[in-house]
Protein backbone atom coordinates (compact mmCIF):
# COMPACT_ATOMS: atom_id res chain seq x y z
CA UNK A 1 0.00 0.00 0.00
CA UNK A 2 1.47 3.38 -0.97
CA UNK A 3 2.32 5.87 1.76
CA UNK A 4 2.24 9.64 1.73
CA UNK A 5 5.03 11.69 3.25
CA UNK A 6 4.34 15.29 4.20
CA UNK A 7 7.10 17.56 5.50
CA UNK A 8 6.36 21.12 6.65
CA UNK A 9 9.32 23.51 6.65
CA UNK A 10 9.60 27.18 7.65
CA UNK A 11 12.55 29.10 6.24
CA UNK A 12 14.21 32.34 7.17
CA UNK A 13 12.69 34.81 4.67
CA UNK A 14 16.07 35.66 3.16
CA UNK A 15 16.64 31.94 2.38
CA UNK A 16 13.45 31.28 0.36
CA UNK A 17 15.12 31.77 -3.03
CA UNK A 18 18.07 29.57 -2.07
CA UNK A 19 15.72 26.79 -0.95
CA UNK A 20 13.54 26.92 -4.07
CA UNK A 21 16.60 26.87 -6.34
CA UNK A 22 18.00 23.88 -4.46
CA UNK A 23 14.66 22.05 -4.65
CA UNK A 24 14.44 22.70 -8.41
CA UNK A 25 17.97 21.36 -8.86
CA UNK A 26 17.27 18.17 -6.88
CA UNK A 27 13.61 17.31 -7.50
CA UNK A 28 14.21 15.01 -10.47
CA UNK A 29 16.84 13.04 -8.59
CA UNK A 30 14.38 12.58 -5.71
CA UNK A 31 11.70 11.46 -8.16
CA UNK A 32 14.12 8.94 -9.67
CA UNK A 33 14.62 7.09 -6.38
CA UNK A 34 13.11 3.59 -6.50
CA UNK A 35 9.59 3.64 -5.09
CA UNK A 36 8.99 7.40 -5.43
CA UNK A 37 5.69 7.72 -7.27
CA UNK A 38 5.03 11.45 -6.87
CA UNK A 39 6.66 14.61 -5.50
CA UNK A 40 5.26 18.13 -5.11
CA UNK A 41 6.35 21.30 -3.34
CA UNK A 42 3.67 23.62 -1.96
CA UNK A 43 4.07 27.15 -0.60
CA UNK A 44 1.72 28.67 1.98
CA UNK A 45 -0.41 31.43 0.50
CA UNK A 46 -0.16 33.76 3.51
CA UNK A 47 3.13 32.75 5.14
CA UNK A 48 5.31 32.57 2.04
CA UNK A 49 8.30 31.26 4.01
CA UNK A 50 6.38 28.05 4.85
CA UNK A 51 6.64 25.16 2.41
CA UNK A 52 5.32 21.61 2.38
CA UNK A 53 6.64 18.67 0.42
CA UNK A 54 4.08 16.06 -0.55
CA UNK A 55 5.40 12.76 -1.81
CA UNK A 56 3.96 9.32 -2.47
CA UNK A 57 6.12 6.24 -1.98
CA UNK A 58 5.49 2.62 -2.91
CA UNK A 59 5.96 1.64 0.75
CA UNK A 60 7.85 2.60 3.88
CA UNK A 61 10.90 0.53 2.90
CA UNK A 62 11.36 2.62 -0.25
CA UNK A 63 10.94 5.85 1.72
CA UNK A 64 13.52 4.65 4.25
CA UNK A 65 15.93 3.74 1.44
CA UNK A 66 15.70 7.36 0.30
CA UNK A 67 15.84 8.84 3.83
CA UNK A 68 19.01 6.91 4.70
CA UNK A 69 20.77 7.66 1.40
CA UNK A 70 23.85 9.85 1.15
CA UNK A 71 21.93 12.11 -1.24
CA UNK A 72 19.15 12.72 1.31
CA UNK A 73 21.58 13.31 4.17
CA UNK A 74 23.44 15.89 2.10
CA UNK A 75 20.23 17.57 0.88
CA UNK A 76 18.64 17.61 4.33
CA UNK A 77 21.77 19.08 5.87
CA UNK A 78 21.77 21.94 3.36
CA UNK A 79 18.02 22.47 3.81
CA UNK A 80 18.08 22.45 7.63
CA UNK A 81 20.68 25.21 7.62
CA UNK A 82 18.04 27.52 6.08
CA UNK A 83 15.26 26.81 8.62
CA UNK A 84 13.52 29.38 10.78
CA UNK A 85 11.88 26.61 12.87
CA UNK A 86 12.16 22.86 13.25
CA UNK A 87 10.50 20.88 10.45
CA UNK A 88 7.46 18.69 11.05
CA UNK A 89 6.92 15.43 9.17
CA UNK A 90 4.16 12.85 8.84
CA UNK A 91 3.97 9.47 7.12
CA UNK A 92 0.35 8.70 6.25
CA UNK A 93 -1.92 6.15 4.58
CA UNK A 94 -4.76 7.48 2.45
CA UNK A 95 -8.18 6.66 3.93
CA UNK A 96 -10.64 8.45 1.64
CA UNK A 97 -10.14 9.52 -1.94
CA UNK A 98 -12.23 11.08 -4.64
CA UNK A 99 -13.30 14.36 -6.16
CA UNK A 100 -16.57 16.18 -5.79
CA UNK A 101 -19.23 14.28 -7.67
CA UNK A 102 -17.25 11.03 -7.80
CA UNK A 103 -18.00 7.93 -5.80
CA UNK A 104 -15.33 6.94 -3.31
CA UNK A 105 -13.26 3.98 -4.32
Amino acid sequence: MPIIRIVKMSFRPEEIDRFTRMFDERKERIRSFPGCQHLELWQDEKENNTFVTYSIWEDEQHLDHYRFSTFFKETWGLTKALFLAKAEAWTLHQRVTGKKGEEEG
